[in-house]
């Protein structure tokens, strides 16, 4: 290897700076005993140098592996976004990520004990549906945060989103439309579906109003059949579980050459990328994936540095509105 290839090293950094390589290692390592003059310099040099910390060796080094473990979902685009939002959050605590995917043939179970043979400190689930048995047996082991779920007994830490309130706002802004005549597209089998769709009756109860629950699930193809279900009894408005769920529904109706919302107005949940997209533009109620990814990285960190007692966090979702709602059809 030449000397242009050769990975720069504490020593190189120290020389550059003209200081010790003991002082480097404690301005790299965030350690007092450092005055702010001489940090700055240690720190231009190393970003002119291309320094980047060994952090296997550091690993090494210490019992320590800093590591929280993230299990999601890898078709479900809001957990895409919790997972970008945790890897800055984590890195503000001084933490890396590890990632283990719940896949088509990839158990939870597989993927939680993957994140656990890494070595992680916590572990971090995005919805997870195991039993609350699986979670304590789990938690006996490492802190665990259940992001997106609350039903998870006393042992485990949970981050979660107001479903009855998501619910309420998304209903109140239909009805505040003029809309009478409003579908919920139900999650399936999902975590947090008996949730929406519980409060979706009793919302449309509160104004009402006949509440109507047709089978959907947690994607495209699930919209899409639910939409074509509504053919003949067409609603005003439907409501969907995610956003994945409502463009689906929005396909199938613009098939059949319907204008939403002129004819139909739809309303999706998590305002995902999906929903943001210029073409879609979907009015959705936002679960403000930074803010839940936060909260569970830091509760994460927390518990691994000595927080006794599981927490359980509460965030109220706000509605987005864009070009996917709008006043009923006069008939």
């Amino acid at each position: 290897m030449t000397e242009q290839q050769r990975r720069p090293t504490l020593m190189d950094v120290a020389q550059a700076a003209g200081v010790s390589r003991a002082l480097v290692s404690i301005v790299m390592r965030g350690a007092p005993g450092a005055a702010e003059p001489t940090r700055q310099k240690v720190l231009q040099a190393a970003q002119e140098l291309g320094y980047r910390p060994d952090s296997r060796a550091r690993l090494l080094r210490s019992s320590r592996t800093r590591l929280l473990g993230l299990s999601f979902s890898s078709s479900q685009p809001f957990h895409a976004e919790i997972v970008d939002a945790a890897y800055a959050e984590a890195e503000t605590r001084g933490y890396e990520i590890a990632l283990s995917a719940v896949a088509s043939g990839r158990p939870e179970t597989r993927a939680i004990e993957s994140l656990l043979d890494f070595g992680s400190e916590a572990l971090i689930m995005i919805s997870p549906s195991l039993s609350t048995h699986d979670l304590a047996r789990y938690a006996s082991q490492v802190p665990v945060v259940s992001l997106l779920r609350d039903d998870v007994g006393e042992a485990v830490d949970s981050v979660s989103s107001d479903d009855h309130a998501g619910i309420s706002i998304a209903v109140d802004h239909l009805v505040g439309l003029g809309h009478r005549h409003i579908v919920h597209v139900d999650g399936g089998t999902a975590v947090s579906a008996e949730q929406r769709t519980a409060a979706f009756r009793s919302e449309m109860q509160r104004h009402g109003l006949e509440a109507v629950v047709v089978a959907g699930g947690l994607n495209e193809e699930d919209g899409l059949r639910a939409a074509r279900s509504l053919m003949g009894n067409l609603p005003s408005a439907v409501l969907a579980f995610n956003d994945r769920s409502a463009l689906g529904v929005i396909e199938s109706f613009r098939a059949e050459g319907l204008q939403v919302p002129a004819d139909v107005s739809v309303l999706g949940y998590d305002d995902s990328q999906l929903a943001r997209l210029s073409y879609v533009q979907l009015s959705s109620v936002s679960q403000d994936a930074p803010l839940l990814a936060a909260a569970a990285v830091n509760r994460a960190a927390d518990r691994v540095e000595g927080a006794q007692a599981a927490a359980h966090v509460v965030r109220t979702p706000h509605l987005v509105v864009r070009k996917t709602t709008s006043t009923p059809r006069i008939s």
